[in-house]
């Protein structure tokens, strides 16, 4: 089977800004892009994205998960980058007309449609490091997807590191550079003490992953860090904290030191979890700081985790009641 992420619809559906306004939308070949090497995003990266699920469901039809959500993320993302100010209702009619127009390549759960829109400055200057891009291109494209983790979610090993993934201010921004910066630190934790993520915590405060955010389950209580400009504001993160309280769960949105995390997180019983797009909640066995493992749960796949992903799951699936209005049917 294919890696995940790297299987495309022959077509994609984009926008350009000139001159002051929008062109209108056009499906085109997925391969069509072309830019000048001069372009603002290929040197001074002016580029955001977002990623999110679209589901069949078992009657056929297919539906959107959380699309008004990811909308608002990048019009945001745009906006902290200085690039174009992105139509919020253009930007969802692009993304419900691809994905209606290949409805048919949805796969059947655990499998999904990844929707990836992506925003760039397109302006052609080499001399405009300390100036927006006043063009730019935003497309919308399309990813087949099966189970992230085909063979079963395994607790991950993550390294604590007193870093930050990227510049405070940046964090609440998805853009690119952001995962470019938390590549190095990644790899020299695989290589050194077989880590799967290493946990950002600068200054001891415990912030998110590379590429997922953080949570900690302490028997009827999540903790994770309340939301500022230094890292991701998760919609699945958001998803989860929400059933969470449906269920009658504590929800504790603030500041977490790695004393107070590791304390917490031998403790029996108690889990640890990485939410996002890709993977949904993914359990956390290990953390390892300081040249020590501590176990988490006994390392292995906490209940709670595993019962916040099924019902996440059930939503997007169509097994349970969308109560919150959630989802997007669009064929």
């Amino acid at each position: 089977m294919a890696a995940f992420g790297t299987v495309f619809t022959n077509e994609m559906i984009l926008s350009r800004f000139e001159n002051n306004s929008w062109s209108q939308p056009a499906v085109v070949a997925t391969d069509s892009i072309s830019l000048h090497p001069g372009a603002h995003v290929l040197h001074y990266a002016s580029t955001c994205f977002e990623g999110m699920k679209a589901f069949r469901h078992a009657d056929d039809s297919v539906h959107i998960f959380r699309m008004d959500k990811n909308v608002a993320r990048l019009q945001q993302s745009s906006e902290l980058l200085a690039l174009p100010q992105i139509d919020a209702a253009m930007l969802s009619s692009m993304i419900t007309e691809i994905v209606r127009r290949y409805a048919a390549d949805v796969p059947m759960p655990p499998g999904s449609m990844y929707i990836r829109p992506t925003h760039i400055g397109t302006e052609a200057s080499i001399g405009k490091a300390a100036a927006p891009s006043l063009s730019s291109l935003l497309y919308v494209l399309l990813s087949p997807v099966g189970d992230y983790f085909a063979g079963g979610a395994k607790a991950l090993r993550l390294l604590l590191e007193d870093n930050a993934r990227c510049a405070s201010h940046m964090g609440m921004v998805k853009s690119g550079g952001n995962y470019a910066s938390a590549l190095q630190p990644i790899m020299k934790a695989r290589a050194a003490v077989q880590a799967d993520q290493v946990l950002f915590c600068p200054n001891g405060d415990v912030q998110e992953t590379g590429a997922a955010n953080f949570l900690l389950i302490d028997g009827n209580e999540i903790i994770t860090k309340a939301l500022d400009s230094s890292f991701l504001h998760g919609i699945t993160r958001d998803s989860i904290l929400t059933l969470a309280r449906d269920r009658g769960m504590t929800v504790s949105e603030r500041e977490l030191t790695v004393d107070e995390l590791l304390e917490r997180a031998v403790k029996p019983g108690a889990e640890a979890a990485l939410s996002g797009t890709a993977a949904v909640l993914t359990p956390v066995g290990t953390l390892i700081h300081a040249g020590k493992e501590y176990q988490v749960g006994g390392g292995i796949a906490g209940t709670t985790t595993a019962s916040l992903r099924q019902a996440l799951n059930d939503i997007q699936w169509g097994r349970a009641a969308d109560t919150h209005g959630w989802l997007t049917k669009v064929s």
